[in-house]
C-alpha cells in the first residue's frame, strides 16, 4: 500500500521540484526575477497566486501574517519571509514523503556504518529505522542540511546568484554553487544540474510553481499523516491498514541516539 501512495505521489509530482519561477510585478513578494521592487502590490500578487493555487479556497490569512513586518523591513520583506518558508518546508516534506515511502519498502543492500553496520530492516518503520542509526550519522545529515541552509541564505556568495529573499531576490529560487565550484571543487547545482530547463518557457515555469507549492502542501499533510498514523493508532483511519506502531517520539530526533550514548559513556565510566 505504501509502495502505491509512493507511485501515485511521485507521478503527480514529477514537476514539484522546479524553482519559483514565475515573473510578476513584484520583485521581493513572490516570483520576480528582474529585482524591481514594488511594495504596493505585494499582496495583491500574492492574492492572485492563491487564485491559481486553489480557486475554491482562494487567499486563506485569517492571523494576517502579511502584516507582521518581520524584521522591521516592511510588507514585502514578510511576504518574501513567508512564501520562502512555505516553499522551503514544503520541499522538505516532499523529500520527507518519498523517503518515507522507500524507507518502508527498500532495504539498502550495502552498509551503513565503516564498521560493516547494515542499514535497519524495513520491517521497523521509518521512525524506528531513524531511532537505530548512531547519533554521529544524524550529525552528519544535519551538518549537510544545515551548509546548505547557509548557502541559500547567502545567496551562494552573492557573484550573480541574485539578491536575499527578502530583499529583493526570489523565493525559492535556490543558488548555484558555481562560486563553490570555482574555489573548492566541483559539485553538481541541486535544480537542473544539467542545464535541461533553461530554455523552460514561462508558461512552463508558472504550471511548475503551482504544481510544486500545491504538492508541497499536500506532502506535508502526507507526512504527518504517516507520522499520526504510526503513533497514534487509529488517528488516520485510511492509514490504519498499513500504519506501523511507534512507541517513541517522532518529535524529538535524537532521543533515542542521545540515550544510546549516554548509556554507552556510563558503561565506559
Amino acid at each position: 500500500m505504501k509502495f502505491i501512495l509512493s507511485a501515485l505521489f511521485l507521478a503527480s509530482s514529477a514537476s514539484a521540484f522546479a524553482p519559483a519561477a514565475m515573473q510578476g510585478k513584484v520583485a521581493t513578494s513572490l516570483n520576480s526575477e528582474s529585482g524591481e521592487a514594488s511594495s504596493s502590490s505585494g499582496v495583491a500578487d500574492l492574492q492572485a497566486l492563491a487564485k491559481d493555487l486553489n480557486p475554491i479556497l482562494n487567499y486563506y490569512d485569517p492571523l494576517n501574517l502579511v502584516d507582521i513586518d518581520i524584521y522591521d523591513m516592511g510588507q514585502d520583506a514578510t511576504i518574501g519571509f513567508l512564501r520562502q518558508a512555505e516553499i522551503k518546508h514544503s520541499r522538505v516534506a516532499m523529500a520527507a514523503f518519498v523517503g518515507y515511502c522507500v524507507q518502508s519498502n527498500w532495504h539498502w543492500p550495502w552498509n551503513m556504518s565503516l564498521d560493516g553496520s547494515p542499514f535497519p530492516s524495513i520491517e521497523m518503520g521509518p521512525e524506528a529505522q531513524w531511532d537505530a542509526i548512531p547519533a554521529s550519522a544524524k550529525w552528519q545529515i544535519l551538518t549537510v542540511i544545515g551548509a546548505l541552509e547557509i548557502w541559500d541564505e547567502a545567496s551562494g556568495g552573492k557573484q550573480g546568484q541574485g539578491e536575499h529573499y527578502m530583499k529583493g531576490g526570489q523565493p525559492g529560487n535556490y543558488p548555484s554553487f558555481q562560486l563553490f565550484r570555482d574555489n573548492v571543487h566541483f559539485v553538481l547545482d541541486l535544480y537542473d544540474p544539467f542545464g535541461f530547463n533553461k530554455k523552460m518557457s514561462q508558461e512552463n515555469k508558472d504550471r511548475r510553481l503551482v504544481a510544486e507549492i500545491n504538492n508541497g502542501r499536500l506532502a506535508m499533510l502526507g507526512i504527518f499523516g504517516f507520522l499520526s498514523a504510526d503513533k497514534i493508532e487509529g488517528s488516520v483511519p485510511l492509514l490504519k491498514s498499513i500504519a506501523i506502531s511507534y512507541d517513541g517520539q517522532p518529535m524529538s530526533p535524537f532521543e533515542a541516539g542521545s540515550n544510546r550514548v549516554s548509556i554507552e559513556l556510563l558503561r565506559k565510566a
